[in-house]
């Protein structure tokens, strides 16, 4: 059973800071209308598993250690032929984290695995959906403390969305800003 006591840092800044920052900002007449993050959504696509059915399982492992929470292998749903593709074979896995998860992921990618990219200049401010959420891409998921390079026989890229509770693409960018997402100038 978990612990109910702890609280992750990001959400008692978000409690105690941020919303009454964007409350006074967006001029909100009441609190529930402040945006919030709802969900982190982190998938990898591993193509390479047609030819090697281990290779997914493989992914959905390194990306379980990362996540904190067991991942799930996602198989393709129809065939292609020029890709050799067949029905419902292992083409990726994915996660979604909430509530306390999510925190404490968002608190790792911000301040340990961002700063270990190569070249890293900021996350690109318009990759925005239109609807409040925002997605990045990672080239490499050893950038991630949990994993242990030595032991991984290839580098992954993976995709992380982040899905807010706001309506436009301004408050998403002002409450992710909060929350210290690096974004470029």
């Amino acid at each position: 059973m978990a612990d109910t006591a702890y609280t992750p840092r990001l959400r008692v800044e978000f409690e105690k800071n941020i919303r009454g920052m964007m409350t006074e900002k967006f001029g909100y007449a009441n609190v529930m209308q402040v945006p919030r993050l709802d969900k982190v959504v982190l998938n990898m696509g591993v193509g390479d598993s047609v030819n090697d059915r281990k290779k997914a399982e493989t992914a959905a492992a390194e990306l379980s250690q990362i996540a904190g929470q067991k991942a799930i292998v996602t198989y393709s749903r129809i065939a292609i032929a020029t890709f050799k593709l067949r029905e419902n074979q292992p083409i990726g896995c994915k996660v979604t984290l909430r509530k306390a998860h999510m925190y404490e992921f968002i608190d790792r990618l911000i301040n340990v695995a961002l700063p270990r990219v190569r070249d890293f200049r900021g996350l690109n401010p318009k990759s925005f959906d239109g609807r409040g959420n925002y997605s990045l891409g990672i080239k490499e998921h050893i950038i991630f403390p949990e994993i242990d390079f030595e032991k991984v026989s290839e580098a992954r890229g993976m995709d992380i969305t982040v899905c807010t509770t706001a309506k436009t693409d301004d408050e998403a960018r002002a409450l992710l800003t909060a929350f210290n997402f690096p974004f470029r100038q």
